[in-house]
């Protein structure tokens, strides 16, 4: 199990363009707007993905990341005070292998929308395809972590 991190920014007036939304529409794999079905998400092309964990504590740093970076400009007050509460939630999610999903009015008329979804298999659509299966990106991971080490090997 391991989830893959996505985000949408854009106008909030953008997202009752639902046909691009489904996963049946032809634009569907280049729209840039969410899908209507959140494991919709892993049937776009890996280049959407913004990262992907096998460990939860990971994913929902990043999902945090993604929530205090844009607090300032949440539209609603109470929105602003309880980031906390949500990426606590999203920890305990994440590692219960469910699927994250945070959306907040931005100022500006603008929504953000940002996403942890679980794969290999997902829960309730496991017919839908890992877009970066983990063999695609082991690879990557050890080099990240040479990288982070300096280019060494630990043993």
């Amino acid at each position: 199990m391991h989830h893959h991190g996505y985000a949408w920014l854009g106008s909030g007036l953008d997202q009752v363009r639902d046909g691009v939304r489904r996963a049946d529409h032809p634009e569907f794999p280049s729209s840039p707007y969410p899908p209507l079905e959140l494991a919709h998400w892993l049937l776009k092309p890996d280049g959407f993905v913004r990262g992907t964990w096998a460990e939860p504590k990971e994913a929902a740093a990043w999902f945090a990341d993604q929530v205090r970076a844009h607090a300032p400009a949440f539209t609603q007050e109470h929105d602003r005070d309880v980031p906390e509460k949500r990426i606590i939630a999203a920890v305990d999610a994440a590692a219960g292998g469910e699927d994250v999903a945070g959306g907040w009015w931005l100022t500006g008329r603008r929504f953000l929308g940002v996403y942890l979804i679980a794969c290999t298999p997902h829960r309730f659509r496991p017919d839908c395809p890992c877009p970066s299966p983990p063999s695609a990106w082991s690879a990557f991971l050890v080099e990240d972590h040479l990288r982070v080490l300096g280019g060494r090997a630990v043993q």
